[in-house]
């Protein structure tokens, strides 16, 4: 089914796929070794630098960089999005700089994702109208809540061929339509804000070659998974371009495209174009915007810097098992040996949880031979589009869900969606058929709606399956599972008694319904005011939401205690900060730093809160308003006395030149959300920094730069083990990041000793050097 070229491989005429071996050998697709001289491009040049000019990814980047420099780019944005997770932050933080005027560009403000969340009380609502006035007062764009997710409503308004959009979530992808989507914490869209530039090296591009055809029943998720599988766990596709191309990208629908592109988040790569077509022509005349078409296609020799080559006839019903997107077989596979690979799963999940008294139990959902399902959903930017639905339709209609525990809920991506689906009929052969239809909403995707039961088992055509992620809670003894699946086996489950079951299984016709757009009900809702501020009105502000605290400057010397060590080989987000009612608090840093890591570490945040009270008490003395000094501070100063190189003369001199705070150590932190509160919230409670082997994503690395936190690896240590309570000791580290010195000393004191390590700091700017030396990047814009 899939096929991954790591080596250089060009592009020709659209069509042909050569991959450059040793001496410059060309082999096609196939493998087979060409002979240039009865190749039918032979006068053409292979020149690899002119040729990596002719990607569509090389000219939307050039055309959107303001530094002169192709290997260093600078990139001004053409629209930015957040919901309401972000758009509170992100607004407190460009308006802490002092410089935010009006919003430069169209920025958009969704409610997509604590709309239905009550916890709280009034604050979910509270920050909804604070987005409204903060749209009146900067000249934003508001789309209340249940009119669309953030993506479908970016999808349907505000993407042209050839543009870059920013979104402060991680499935920013809108590339089948022409427009280079970046998902990244919300301190980035404040530098668009405050019109500065996202900065990064010129990324490689990879060519993900699309041919043949699917066959019926096989969808967009069957497509992505199998991609997923192949290239996240090797790491191929990390912080690259994803560039779609080949023949057969003219057998996909617009819908199926847009299904396929918002998964490759979870390849973690940076980005995603596609060739355009009459299809996508059509899609921005459907949606009254043809203006924002143009066509693009890579030039006649194009030259990537590796190649995912997609057999579509080949692509089988995939799913996705707990927990990670990751983490597929397809369906046939899983029926033929359920026993086997459940019970493989189990055991490693069982290591992922760490909690002998959780009962993490997959088999027991064998019944008869065949995995039972207990709960599915359809939601999202990735399962609720309009074509999905439809053949969701299709395939319920004249069947029951039955009465038992299976449901079945979907969640059109849009309201226009969702009218199309009431007036044609499709919403009514869902309803009969038992499926219960809920307006817009990102809950299931992230655990504020859906919520399962203790034990059982969800399948969803949404973005992620992390653990918990689904809203259970570990510390309550509380686990559940969700598998990700494409809409079409979904139902053909759901029908089935929720016994697995694959749509190519079934012998379905899909209704012939296109899609007609109806924009009155965003003309008739959506406040549009870019371009428009109202700068003499007030921000409305709920008891919640609260300014982010003082932070100081990166201080001479750093003293820094483990809080939390995790050995698992990935680290989400979720993990560092838990998603679903968690995020009710997102506007109020203090109160929502009380969650970090509550569900993987639970010991974490009174750990971090007590040396962050030394830190504390370490300034109160330095300015003269502390009397007398702790047991435990005293011992960290003198040890330092004792044992650093720094010739400390007496504990005063210790207090004045130190900084304490807490790092965690993870292997590979940050795969997942792009939401900045995995940073923010243990800089909240005086993190200074991360340790790992490596970091999953670009997104979470820049949230702790973007936070003043040193995003610290272990490359000359690769086998250091670090232990909970050890204190690490980083001498001059203000004046090495000064320096711009990327191999950092450092000592760690532990109850074995003292041992000497070597901390590394790679590739990092001139501006972020500077933010972490000021302490956060508000301190950078005010100067402080």
């Amino acid at each position: 089914m899939i096929r991954i070229i790591d080596n250089g491989t060009y592009l020709v005429n659209g069509k042909d796929l050569l991959e450059i071996r040793e001496q410059e050998v060309l082999y096609d697709a196939g493998g087979r070794q060409v002979n240039i001289e009865d190749f039918p491009y032979a006068n053409q040049n292979f020149d690899r630098q002119s040729a990596r000019k002719n990607t569509m990814s090389f000219n939307i980047l050039t055309n959107k960089n303001t530094s002169g420099d192709v290997d260093k780019l600078k990139i001004r944005f053409d629209v930015l999005a957040s919901h309401d997770i972000t758009y509170v932050g992100i607004i407190q933080t460009a308006r802490a700089s002092g410089h935010l005027a009006e919003f430069p560009i169209p920025y958009v403000l969704t409610n997509c994702h604590n709309s239905l969340c009550a916890v709280g009380g009034t604050i979910n609502e509270d920050d909804h109208v604070f987005g409204l006035s903060a749209a009146q007062k900067y000249g934003g764009i508001y789309v209340p809540a249940h009119q669309a997710v953030i993506h479908q409503y970016v999808r349907e308004m505000m993407t042209s061929c050839g543009s870059m959009i920013l979104g402060s979530d991680s499935h920013t992808r809108y590339g089948a339509l022409g427009t280079m989507g970046i998902g990244e914490g919300g301190p980035e869209l404040v530098k668009q804000l405050l019109e500065k530039t996202y900065d990064i090296a010129f990324p490689e591009i990879i060519a993900v070659y699309l041919k043949g055809k699917p066959r019926h029943g096989v969808g967009p998720q069957d497509v992505a998974l199998s991609i997923i599988g192949a290239v996240f766990k090797n790491g191929f596709a990390k912080n690259k371009v994803l560039e779609f191309v080949g023949p057969g990208i003219a057998n996909l629908s617009v819908d199926y495209r847009n299904g396929i592109d918002v998964m490759t988040t979870e390849t973690t790569c940076l980005s995603s174009i596609w060739q355009t077509d009459q299809r996508v022509k059509e899609y921005f005349e459907i949606h009254g915007r043809p203006e924002s078409y143009s066509k693009l296609e890579p030039g006649e020799i194009a030259y990537y810097d590796g190649a995912v080559i997609v057999d579509l006839d080949k692509i089988e019903p995939m799913i996705a098992l707990p927990f990670h997107p990751s983490n597929v077989y397809t369906i046939a596979e899983l029926n033929r040996n359920t026993d086997d690979i459940l019970r493989m799963i189990e055991v490693e999940g069982r290591k992922q949880i760490e909690n002998p008294a959780i009962k993490f139990n997959l088999t027991e959902h064998i019944v008869d031979g065949r995995l039972k399902v207990d709960q599915a959903i359809v939601a999202g930017c990735a399962g609720g589009t309009y074509e999905n639905l439809v053949d969701v339709s299709s395939i319920v209609d004249n069947h029951f869900i039955g009465d038992g525990s299976l449901s079945l809920g979907v969640y059109p991506s849009s309201q226009p969606i969702y009218l199309e689906l009431v007036r044609n009929g499709a919403a009514a052969k869902m309803m009969t058929a038992g499926a219960v239809i809920k307006t817009a909403f990102c809950g299931p995707c992230f655990g504020a709606g859906d919520v399962p039961a203790n034990g059982s088992f969800s399948i969803r055509h949404t973005t992620r399956n992390f653990l918990n992620r689904e809203g259970s809670k570990p510390g309550d003894g509380q686990i559940s599972s969700v598998a990700l699946m494409d809409a079409r086996s979904i139902a053909a489950t759901a029908i089935n008694g929720g016994n697995l079951t694959p749509a190519t299984d079934l012998d379905f016709s899909a209704a012939d319904l296109p899609y007609k757009f109806d924009n009155k009900i965003y003309s008739n809702r959506i406040y549009n005011g870019f371009s428009k501020p109202q700068t003499e009105k007030d921000l409305k502000y709920g008891p919640n939401i609260a300014d982010w605290p003082t932070m100081i400057a990166l201080p001479e010397n750093l003293v820094l205690k483990v809080a939390s060590v995790i050995m698992d080989p990935v680290t989400t987000t979720d993990e560092l900060i838990p998603s679903g009612e968690t995020s009710s608090y997102r506007s109020n840093p203090l109160k929502l730093a009380e969650f970090t890591l509550s569900r993987k570490d639970p010991e974490y945040v009174s750990k971090a809160k007590e040396v962050q009270a030394l830190e504390i008490e370490r300034q109160s003395l330095v300015s003269g308003k502390g009397d007398s000094i702790s047991t435990h501070l005293r011992e960290i100063c003198q040890e330092l006395i004792n044992n650093s190189n720094q010739h400390f003369t007496d504990i005063e001199d210790v207090l004045k030149r130190i900084g304490i705070g807490t790092t965690i150590y993870a292997v590979k932190p940050g795969d997942g959300s792009a939401r900045e509160q995995a940073a923010s919230s243990q800089k909240v409670l005086g993190g200074w920094a991360n340790i790992a082997k490596e970091y999953a994503t670009k997104r979470y690395r820049s949230n702790l730069v973007n936070w003043g936190m040193l995003p610290f690896t272990i490359e000359s240590n690769p086998e250091m083990i670090f232990h909970v309570d050890d204190l690490l000791f980083i001498p001059n580290i203000k004046q090495r990041i000064l320096n711009g010195d990327e191999n950092i000393p450092a000592q760690v004191i532990s109850s074995k000793g003292i041992q000497e390590i070597e901390l590394s700091l790679r590739n990092l700017s001139k501006d972020e050097r500077e933010i972490i030396l000021k302490g956060c990047l508000i301190n950078y814009y005010t100067g402080e």
